[in-house]
């Protein structure tokens, strides 16, 4: 018999309920959800493996060559290019922008699963998913002698009755422009509208090969004769010949790209390693790899093919090295069978280095900024990023990003008036961190106060 004490109604009806129903008193362990695969079954031929071969290269074009204009004939056959100029905050290439008061708004058609205001704002679902790229009127090819692209050409997408008749808004909204023949015109055709704004952007759908490592050799010469230092390589790739892998990433890593692997795309295989060439590296989509098909191979024992690939691996190793990544990506590779695909994950690509910023790039840069600016900079400049990823919150709008930023920059000394130009509120702007106006206005505040006379100095200054 239960005591008086613990008689209850509450009590008295669970335990009638548990004699009842004993099931339904009983807590449910949670169903384990399962991670995703690591490794998968490779989705056809196309990702059969990465393929080395005793066949070499295509030399690549010696930079002597491309500073002139009379580049050797070639024409891209192992993908699709497409130019254009990104800029912070941009949407993808094909993405439009349509004018509200220039177009009634009956004429806006959402798009599925969209609303038109979305659209109207560049902000619809073809901002996390790039459309495929319309195919544009060829682009005039801009005066040979000067390098500029005139009123009405690719730059500014027609004239200015064009663009208000059309309602396809200028600026970041760039139409991209195919690039297929590699010619000195063609690619300075293609660029020509980048050079205002300081940046370009290459997507490139393909295969690894010879003529992809001309496509970025040719167009960042080209963006070294037209003064772009933005330059984004946005990829997507099943992979390729890593004897072009190599000496693609090389050219990327001497010429300062961020590389892109956009949510919907892909970098497999051969792909990885010219991932791993990026100042930057920006990664949504899938990153896998898996070991090389030998072609032509003459091996009959697994000792004879260890063999024929050891000398390829360790080219592979010493130029992951080089370029920042570990080597540890080769060792991998060897472990996965071609016909399957090992997919990294964030932690993975951040332990292998194969995303963000480059650690090699960086440590150069450092040594570099501290031999211009002095190595008090340098720890000022450091002290106030980390300070602006603690306490610069998106959420807060430009207005309030700018503000913080300001107030970090007075807090640290910035912008230093030696080294203005070199300093984090420069990157960030150039970036898409800051608005152009406040950095215009901290610039402005600090050579004023630089000009002025003072009595007591500002803390933080210096180098």
């Amino acid at each position: 018999m239960i005591p008086a004490r613990f008689r209850s109604p509450s009590l008295l009806s669970c335990l009638a309920v548990a004699c009842l129903l004993p099931v339904a008193c009983r807590q449910q362990a949670p169903v384990p959800v399962e991670p995703p695969p690591k490794t998968v079954v490779a989705s056809g031929s196309e990702d059969a493996g990465a393929v080395s071969s005793d066949a070499k290269p295509a030399v690549p074009t010696q930079a002597e060559v491309l500073k002139g204009t009379d580049w050797p004939t070639l024409r891209l056959v192992s993908g699709d290019a497409w130019i254009d100029c990104d800029v912070a905050g941009a949407p993808p290439p094909g993405t439009v922008a349509i004018m509200p008061v220039l177009l009634p708004q009956a004429a806006v058609a959402p798009s599925p699963g969209g609303d038109a205001a979305a659209v109207a704002l560049g902000v619809s679902d073809a901002v996390a998913t790039p459309v495929s790229p319309p195919a544009p009127a060829p682009a005039p090819v801009a005066d040979e002698a000067s390098d500029e692209a005139g009123p009405g050409d690719a730059a500014s997408g027609g004239t200015e009755q064009d663009v208000a008749d059309s309602g396809i808004a200028d600026g970041p909204f760039d139409t991209p422009r195919p690039l297929v023949d590699l010619g000195f015109e063609d690619v300075q055709a293609a660029m020509a509208p980048c050079r205002e704004r300081g940046s370009m952007r290459l997507r490139y759908e393909g295969k690894i090969s010879g003529d992809f490592t001309a496509l970025v050799q040719r167009t960042a010469a080209m963006a070294d004769r037209m003064d772009i230092p933005t330059r984004i390589l946005d990829i997507d790739s099943t992979g390729g010949r890593v004897e072009d892998a190599m000496p693609a990433g090389d050219a990327i890593a001497g010429s300062r790209w961020t590389i892109r692997v956009r949510a919907d795309s892909i970098c497999h295989s051969a792909c990885v390693l010219v991932l791993a060439a990026g100042d930057d590296r920006e990664i949504a989509g899938k990153v896998g790899i898996h070991r090389m098909v030998r072609v032509g191979s003459q091996a009959t024992t697994r000792a004879e093919l260890s063999q024929e690939l050891r000398e390829v691996y360790g080219e592979i190793k010493e130029y992951l090295e080089r370029n920042g990544a570990s080597v540890a990506v080769a060792d991998l590779m060897m472990t996965v069978p071609n016909r399957s695909l090992r997919l990294l994950d964030d932690s993975e690509l951040r332990e292998y280095g194969l995303s963000g910023a480059n650690a090699v790039q960086d440590d150069l840069d450092r040594i570099i900024l501290a031999r211009k600016c002095g190595d008090e900079f340098v720890k000022r400049r450091d002290a106030f990023l980390r300070a602006y990823a603690r306490q610069c919150r998106v959420d807060g709008g430009q207005d309030a990003i700018d503000a913080c930023a300001l107030s970090l920059g007075a807090e640290y000394g910035f912008p230093d008036e030696h080294c203005a130009a070199d300093g984090p509120l420069a990157k960030l702007r150039r970036a898409g961190g800051i608005s152009a106006s406040a950095a215009a206005t901290a610039t402005a505040a600090a050579a004023g106060e630089a000009a002025a006379p003072t009595t007591g100095g500002t803390a933080g200054r210096g180098g």
